[in-house]
């Protein structure tokens, strides 16, 4: 080791796009090439240790969450330090490429999760997008160049959420979008890419009460037909809009129907195969919509709803016809339930090792293995589309604590924890 400083739901299903520039070995953004927490590639490892399978170590300068963003062959990831928004280049080698400021930092919350550096990169593999808590939202190439830079807040109003910021910056074929819904003026906007002009502003205020107004959720862009669509979850709906132009498309409603006044969602929207599910309610409720419609579909379009299992934090995987869930509340915290993406009905359903700490990042499915990492550092392998509850590996680097979500990039695997950056390699 180195280390250095519905059923066949519609007759064309949307899918999740991928940009067109991004290479197939890259992970351009949070939920990696297709948006749904799916790797492409083969020969992960399923086992490692501060000994075994580490090719290096990285040492961050500041803190922060943002799960790593990957294109040709650069690392890109945020932090705060000393009152400054940073973005990091790190080469595959793992050696230091570039670091820029981007605006002046202000504090995360609630303790170690929150570091005001929580939203995830996203790359087309040109430019560089990042946005922060302190709403500052810019763009880099990919060599470190700076192309534009706005403050959010500035210019649409102040940021009321009561916790940490965490939505991220998705990307349309033309543009880079942001979600901001709080307990005031809400909105999706799209940017252009290479200018940061604004494109379209559309207000999406729905009179969720108080805290249910909140929401930390990344929207999801999916090609829909010949154009794309924006889902976004929060504010007690699902929302669908025109990626041309902000419009909305559809709205399904009903996820708190009892007026639930601190329901705010953390956990995001995940899409598949035409179906829409929606971790909701602190964790209490799963929601899976079909896709298609227009205006209010809540009473035609949902497939099926479950109270029995869903995730507050950890948004769900979907691949091949399954679904895959991380419990992260109460005695049912680090269960994983994988459920029939058109019925909702469990396949299997079990427990990991009982521990002080929760889950935070999001699973990942690679090669065949649902990898799951908890929020000191360690991260559990299972068999993801065997019939039972199988756990193939416990691996441990470090205890550091652990927010962001694993990246999975032509047989390595990056886990980025508060300090550092660690490559997975595969050495047998």
């Amino acid at each position: 080791m180195r280390s250095m400083t519905l059923l066949a739901v519609l007759m064309m299903p949307a899918v999740l796009l991928t940009p067109a520039s991004v290479l197939s070995g890259d992970w351009p953004g949070w939920r990696g090439p297709h948006g749904n927490g799916v790797a492409e590639g083969t020969g992960y490892a399923t086992e490692w240790s501060a000994e075994k399978n580490v090719d290096w170590k990285f040492a961050l300068t500041g803190r922060g969450a943002s799960t790593p963003a990957v294109s040709g062959g650069r690392i890109f990831v945020t932090a705060t330090n000393e009152g400054q928004n940073l973005v990091h280049c790190v080469g595959m080698d793992g050696t230091a490429q570039w670091s820029k400021t981007l605006g002046s930092a202000v504090d995360g919350k609630p303790g170690k999760d929150g570091t005001g550096a929580n939203p995830s990169i996203t790359t087309d593999g040109k430019f560089v997008f990042a946005y922060f808590k302190s709403g500052d939202f810019g763009c880099f190439t990919v060599e470190g160049e700076q192309k534009w830079h706005h403050n959010l807040q500035d210019q649409f109003g102040e940021d009321t959420l009561w916790w940490d910021l965490g939505t991220s910056p998705v990307l349309t074929r033309n543009a880079v979008v942001i979600a901001c819904m709080h307990s005031g003026p809400s909105y999706v906007a799209a940017f252009a890419k290479e200018t940061g002009d604004i494109i379209w502003k559309h207000d999406r205020d729905l009179g969720a009460p108080e805290e249910a107004a909140q929401s930390y959720a990344t929207p999801v862009v999916v090609e829909d037909g010949a154009g794309e669509l924006i889902i976004v979850l929060g504010a007690d709906h699902v929302t669908a809009h025109d990626a041309a132009n902000g419009k909305e498309v559809w709205r399904l409603g009903g996820l708190n129907p009892t007026g639930h006044k601190y329901f705010r969602s953390i956990a995001s929207a995940a899409v598949g195969e035409g179906i829409v599910i929606a971790p909701y309610a602190r964790g209490e409720s799963l929601t899976a919509i079909r896709m298609g419609g227009e205006g209010d579909i809540t009473k035609s379009h949902i497939l099926w709803a479950n109270t029995a299992t869903s995730g507050d934090v950890p948004t769900p995987a979907i691949a091949n016809g399954r679904v895959f869930i991380c419990r992260d509340t109460g005695e049912a915290r680090g269960t994983i339930d994988c459920l029939e993406l058109t019925t909702g009905k469990t396949i299997w359903s079990g427990q990991l090792e009982k521990n002080r700490n929760t889950f935070r990042s999001s699973p990942v499915i690679a090669d065949g293995k649902l990898y799951m990492a908890r929020q000191d550092g360690t991260v559990f392998v299972l068999d993801a589309f065997a019939n039972e509850f199988k756990v193939l590996a416990r691996n441990t680097v470090a205890e550091e604590h652990t927010v962001a979500t694993p990246v999975f990039v032509d047989g390595k695997i990056l886990l980025r924890t508060d300090s550092h950056i660690f490559l997975i390699g595969n050495n047998g």
